[in-house]
């Protein structure tokens, strides 16, 4: 058994090499949209988030309740924050409960002693503040609390964000724009708090005016602090939010397969090699005739007599210069001079037939031809006088 020639393997490598460099190339870009996608989900937990320490995230205010000597549990979902308020002193902290319906969120209000809501919604306030309403946006000044709640009035001014028309019974601090930055009341199991903190809280933002005093006294009420960060699902509703493959049409998929395997299918035979390439001889032998008849219809045909009174002259001069005893590389004008000079012609007329002389029609053309070949004869029966007949 012979082993394989140097090129081959070369070849081999090559190949092998190119399919490693593919795959390394599928396993690199999957690896970046798994580290986007991972980057994506971590921006959406960001904001009022008690883990993330970005800008919007609230890291800092449960490092400040953990200083205190409080304990703070982070939940996402709602089981784990079932578990987690099935002990007593706890607050619960919610943030957006867009995925909790009304009874889902009543129900965990009622687990928990005191109930802070960091993020609420127009629905919130309704259901668990007494049919308290949406005003809109503060007016964007510092407001001082103006209520009798201890928490608030301990802590002094804020720049309230959303704004609040309080209920029957709820107590309203901070005053600003058409309504009050926080609404409180009692509960059946505790105090519910409503404050829209998305700035107040937030890691960029703590440490102004009243804030940090704020959180501290609404948030450290009892000595276990429950933070739930709601998710799809956790409601009664099902997570309805469709998939990739919900919104893609049923005609995507076969299409994409049929796209592969085309493209497959076009690499291994774009790409399949037999071996190197070989000259092969032609399997019939055209005649020199039937080529240069060929070529004269197609002159003939676009009406080329330019280009084909160019192919006359060159066997011509080729000829000439031959019966004249002059080598191949003999200049076109040299050979028409000489010609000249031994038939005593007039040397601009030989020139106009051998170089200068351009055909415009066909007739001319075969004027020209017969020219040439009188030229030929002449110049052959001159050069070789023996040869003349008498």
């Amino acid at each position: 058994m012979t082993a394989p020639a140097p090129a081959d393997a070369a070849a081999r490598r090559r190949r092998v090499g190119g399919w490693a460099a593919i795959a390394a190339a599928l396993v690199l870009t999957g690896a970046g949209s798994a580290a986007l996608l991972s980057l994506g989900d971590w921006t959406e937990r960001d904001a009022l988030d008690p883990e993330s320490v970005g800008a919007t995230g609230t890291r800092a205010v449960a490092e400040v309740l953990r200083d205190q000597g409080l304990s703070v549990d982070v939940v996402r979902d709602r089981s784990s924050a079932e578990r987690a308020l099935a002990d007593s002193g706890d607050t619960l902290v919610l943030t957006d409960t867009a995925a909790l319906d009304d009874e889902t969120l009543e129900r965990l209000t009622r687990m928990a002693d005191d109930v802070v809501l960091v993020d609420p919604r127009s629905r919130d306030v309704r259901v668990l503040l007494h049919d308290a309403a949406a005003a809109g946006i503060g007016d964007g000044g510092l407001a001082e609390p103006e209520c009798t709640l201890a928490e608030a009035q301990r802590a002094g001014s804020i720049v309230p964000g959303a704004v609040f028309t309080p209920g029957e019974g709820v107590t309203a601090c901070y005053p600003s724009g058409d309504g009050h930055a926080l609404l409180s009341a009692e509960g059946d199991t505790g105090r519910i708090t409503a404050l829209d903190a998305g700035e107040l809280f937030s890691n960029a933002h703590l440490a102004d005016d009243g804030n940090a005093a704020l959180a501290a006294n609404l948030l450290g009420r009892q000595p276990r602090v429950v933070w739930y960060l709601p998710a799809l699902g956790d409601g009664a509703l099902p997570d309805t939010a469709p998939t990739l493959g919900d919104l893609t049409p049923d005609w995507v998929t076969p299409a994409i397969v049929v796209v592969l395997a085309s493209a497959v299918a076009a690499i291994a035979w774009r790409g399949r090699r037999f071996g190197p390439l070989v000259t092969e001889d032609l399997p019939v032998t055209v005649r020199a005739s039937e080529t240069t008849e060929g070529r004269a219809r197609l002159y003939a045909r676009a009406r080329d007599t330019v280009h084909a009174a160019d192919l006359l002259r060159f066997g011509a001069l080729e000829r000439v210069a031959r019966a004249l005893g002059l080598g191949p590389a003999t200049p076109a004008p040299a050979i028409a001079d000489a010609a000249a000079g031994l038939l005593g012609a007039d040397r601009g007329r030989v020139r106009g037939i051998l170089i200068d002389d351009l055909p415009a029609s066909d007739a001319e053309l075969v004027a020209l031809a017969d020219a040439l070949d009188d030229l030929e004869t002449a110049v052959r029966l001159a050069a070789r006088p023996e040869r003349n007949p008498q």
